[in-house]
């Protein structure tokens, strides 16, 4: 199409192919996007979870890759009957575990230009709008979350987009550590302490360690359920006194909004305080779009105070990366705000989202979520088989099976069962975590597509199976 087909030697296989073709890219696209929207368009269809068993498809594909190109459509009718029934569908509107992964079409498209344009966008000179227009979305990201303006571009901080959660929070612990060390000397890195609560997520232990923070150094403050299984001043501030008896060295502080097994929410402010009374490293906020703002995942957003202190901790000048515009002090080079050297374009994709959208959308999005949230809530509270176990924030829903009649061991396993049950059903998918010892079902609400009429059948569902094993 447009251009000369390569020369076929005799045993079929070009001698030669080119990377890029444009109209064979312009078809070959076509063909994906169709692909795409028909994998949308029959989502429902699909068990949620997938059903496969462990390694099945290594028994599906060759041992070794072609020799020679094979056609797009022989490549899609593989995924179709190969990969997609290894898919869990986070997409479907029937997907309530975990935290949502959201997508949109302004997603989508972002990520093709991003992918399009290619740009490493390390520092400012290797592509100016990459970084600039990063500089710009952290800042109305932030005014849309109403952070302080202290921590924003324009108010002296600044954010930056990470690839994951971990990654910016190993930035921000290596930081905080270098900072410190230079005050009381490298060979005390054993002294340091962090903190969190026992529900905040485990990229935090993950980062302290790899940051050099000692395993036994990790302090998850206890909660809970008499305080929303949030973290106390209180609870902190005797951790924070017991390691300075003991001769260590508190460092950092992680409180959460939203923790991962039932969206408890720490009080910021009190924590904040005895962490500055102890001079507590705690100032950045991050924040994930993927589970907010129709953006596909694989970007978090971190802002700080002092964006200095990363600087110091994360840059380096090799002489090859040597510009005026990075001498001179006036520009951002993102390189050192995080791990690796090279970076996506990942900003173009959310600056795409906030435009199609608009931040209004936005809202109505998130309150619609927290509505059928709400409503699920009030299907369980009026079931006498079951219990909320934590009040409800955001558009989580945290349940358990009643444990009258059978104790909480026994309210546990019945729990379990009822679980695995609904997710083998392939009708919904919903996850698990243990809050305070009580084995409990998590319903988060928030997938693109998820209606009412899909919370509907979740809440069917639950008491379809519920019937099966509960009296």
């Amino acid at each position: 199409m447009g251009s000369q087909p390569p020369q076929e030697p005799e045993n079929g296989f070009p001698t030669s192919i080119k990377p890029f073709e444009p109209e064979q890219f312009r078809r070959h696209a076509h063909l994906v996007v169709d692909f795409i929207v028909d994998y949308y368009k029959n989502i429902e269809n699909y068990p949620v979870r997938s059903q496969v068993e462990p390694g099945y498809l290594r028994k599906r594909t060759p041992d070794t890759a072609p020799n020679g190109p094979e056609t797009m459509e022989d490549i899609l009718r593989d995924i179709r009957t190969d990969v997609i029934p290894g898919l869990t569908h986070w997409q479907s509107p029937n997907f309530y575990g975990y935290f949502p992964s959201n997508m949109s079409t302004a997603g989508f498209l972002g990520e093709m230009l991003c992918t399009a344009f290619n740009t490493p966008g390390f520092n400012w000179i290797t592509s100016p709008a990459s970084t600039e227009l990063e500089n710009i979305v952290m800042d109305w990201i932030g005014k849309m979350l109403q952070l302080p303006i202290e921590f924003l571009f324009s108010g002296g901080g600044g954010g930056v987009m990470q690839g994951t959660t971990c990654e910016a929070i190993l930035c921000t612990v290596v930081a905080a550590r270098d900072k410190m060390l230079q005050k009381i000397g490298l060979e005390n890195i054993v002294k340091l302490v962090v903190y969190a609560s026992d529900q905040t997520h485990s990229a935090f232990q993950k980062a302290s360690q790899i940051a050099g923070i000692r395993r036994e150094n990790f302090r998850a403050v206890g909660t809970t359920a008499g305080n929303a299984f949030s973290m106390t001043p209180d609870g902190l501030r005797a951790a924070i006194e017991a390691d300075i008896r003991a001769g260590l060295v508190p460092l950092f502080l992680c409180p959460t909004v939203g923790t991962t097994s039932s969206t408890a929410v720490d009080p910021l402010g009190p924590l904040c305080d005895v962490a500055k009374e102890y001079e507590i490293e705690d100032g950045l906020v991050q924040f994930q779009p993927s589970q907010m703002v129709l953006h596909h995942h694989g970007a978090c957003c971190l802002w700080l105070k002092e964006p200095g202190s990363l600087n110091d901790a994360l840059s380096t000048n090799p002489e090859y990366l040597r510009n005026k515009a990075s001498e001179s002090k006036s520009v951002v080079d993102y390189k050192d705000w995080q791990i690796c050297l090279n970076r996506r374009f990942r900003s173009l994709k959310l600056w795409l989202v906030l435009r199609t959208y608009g931040v209004a959308n936005m809202q109505n999005f998130l309150r619609r979520h927290v509505g059928m949230a709400k409503e699920f809530e009030g299907f369980v509270r009026k079931d006498t088989r079951f219990e909320v176990v934590v009040p409800r924030n955001f558009s989580t829903i945290v349940f358990r099976v009643s444990p009258v009649g059978t104790g909480d061991e026994g309210a546990n396993e019945l729990t379990a069962k009822l679980l695995e049950s609904v997710n083998e059903s392939g009708k919904v998918f919903m996850t698990h975590a243990v809050v305070g010892g009580v084995y409990v079902i998590r319903v988060a609400i928030g997938a693109t597509l998820t209606e009412d009429r899909h919370v509907n059948l979740a809440w069917d569902v639950v008491q379809e199976h519920a019937n099966r094993m509960l009296i």
